[in-house]
């Protein structure tokens, strides 16, 4: 399962003709199309998207179309809203990106938006995935006051264009 989920992020959020699919504006391809695209079975496909810990996966509706719901490096419209966001939120890195964090801020690296969690055990989880975490706090209210928008995704994930060195704080 988590091979195939590794499949259907890299087909859904990065290089979808790469399987040959083609996403629509705002990100969904037919089921059976990706079915067929990464040889998997239904049955499959619907128990990584009930049971991926990140929820990156949605269906439709009627259970047709999917989609992943964020971390997008290929031009997609998620049809976000700007929320208010809580007063702080959290990045999870790895200490090597601590000092380029420090003096440009959190910029989105190719993807559409910076990911930021709601917690600090999810930003420490990811931060641990590339080595040693280090979590900053973003000062997420005040940069909202400012007029920079939040948006937040159908898994919980807060996005944002990006997050300047004054608004970070390292935990």
């Amino acid at each position: 399962m988590v091979k195939l989920s590794k499949r259907m992020s890299k087909a859904l959020r990065h290089d979808p003709g790469r399987v040959g699919l083609s996403l629509d504006p705002a990100g969904w391809v037919p089921v059976s199309a990706l079915l067929a695209a990464l040889g998997a079975s239904r049955a499959d496909v619907d128990e990584v998207v009930a049971t991926n810990d990140k929820r990156r996966y949605e269906l439709d509706a009627q259970g047709r179309r999917i989609r992943a719901v964020q971390g997008h490096s290929v031009g997609v419209d998620l049809g976000l809203v700007p929320v208010d966001p809580p007063a702080v939120l959290y990045h999870g890195t790895a200490e090597r990106f601590v000092a380029p964090i420090l003096a440009e801020g959190l910029r989105p690296m190719g993807r559409h938006h910076v990911h930021l969690s709601p917690d600090v055990a999810t930003a420490e989880a990811v931060g641990r995935r590339r080595g040693r975490p280090v979590v900053f706090e973003v000062a997420a209210a005040r940069m909202a006051s400012e007029g920079r928008p939040f948006f937040r995704s159908a898994n919980g994930v807060w996005l944002c264009d990006e997050v300047p060195a004054r608004f970070l704080r390292r935990r």
